[in-house]
């Protein structure tokens, strides 16, 4: 797949049925991550998995651009993104793990996913032609609305609810930044693999800074459980599937592409499901219907 020469197209191209499709399965990658960490850390810490799987990723990325040929040189112009965008990277992170534990699950996914508005609202100022119409901001907010329907709506918080709320909210905020970074700017124009790197050599040290900070330790040998789980987040999720979607990113509408990561928590409930026994609001069906209708609104033609 190579880059498509105009920006313009590239901002507003709506997801064909393949790329539809593709990320759809992203999505569902990324919701099995969701119980991939949890199922690892009675013997890896959150930040400590993260680290890990940074450096693993690192190197199975190298290792591919090698094999390929992908030209990897920091003069072309993307050095000062690639930075910004992987130091990003790295605090989202440190946000999104130290976060949960001050914050409820429920919280964390609502305040987490106000990333879809911002690479939206972002995306009107920073890309060319990527603007939503009316319609299509209906369509997010009713696939956000499935997302409370499924999580339930926030009651009061206590301080440390605050904080934890906060930070789940930075790191959406990172996220969206690290979106809106790769459309923006002279990322859009190397490879997809070439940017993964950037995030994965840069965020190293911060997520293994941060878990020494708090006092995260692996004070006994992983068990086999924990030893899948890990690599499934190395080799697959990241490796994998992050680079799919920042090369998805370049070639399409971001704003239409970050719409259908509302999906990612709901597959992220019936993994617990189906995995770990978790149980299923009453609701979940009928937030499965808003998010999808919403995604509809979202990338139906103008």
């Amino acid at each position: 797949m190579g880059i498509p020469q105009n920006p313009v197209l590239s901002a507003t191209r709506p997801l064909d049925m393949a790329a539809a499709a593709t990320v759809v399965l992203l999505c569902l990658s990324w919701g099995f991550n969701q119980v991939a960490v949890k199922l690892a850390i009675p013997d890896i810490p959150p930040l400590m998995q993260a680290s890990i799987r940074s450096a693993g990723a690192g190197l199975i990325v190298w290792l591919w651009t090698r094999a390929r040929g992908i030209p990897l040189r920091i003069d072309d112009g993307s050095l000062r993104a690639g930075l910004i965008t992987g130091l990003l990277f790295g605090l989202e992170f440190v946000l999104i793990y130290r976060g949960l534990l001050f914050t409820t699950a429920s919280r964390a996914v609502l305040f987490l996913y106000v990333a879809p508005f911002l690479v939206v609202l972002g995306s009107h100022w920073l890309i060319p032609g990527d603007r939503f119409t009316p319609s299509q901001w209906t369509g997010l907010a009713l696939s956000f609305a499935g997302i409370t329907v499924a999580f339930g709506i926030p009651s009061g918080a206590d301080s440390r609810q605050m904080i934890g709320d906060l930070m789940l909210l930075g790191g959406g905020a990172a996220w969206a930044g690290t979106t809106l970074m790769i459309k923006s700017t002279a990322l859009n124009r190397v490879s997809a693999e070439k940017t993964m790197l950037y995030q994965l050599v840069v965020s190293i040290p911060i997520l293994t800074v941060g878990a020494l900070l708090f006092g995260e330790r692996i004070t006994h040998a992983p068990g086999a459980l924990a030893i899948g789980s890990l690599l499934y987040q190395t080799v697959w999720v990241v490796s994998i599937t992050f680079v799919i979607w920042f090369a998805l990113v370049v070639r399409y509408s971001a704003s239409r592409l970050s719409a259908f990561t509302f999906l990612t928590p709901l597959f992220g409930v019936a993994a617990g499901y189906l995995v770990m026994g978790d149980p299923i609001t009453p609701g979940f069906a009928l937030a499965v219907v808003m998010v999808i209708g919403g995604l509809i609104l979202v990338n139906r033609p103008r």
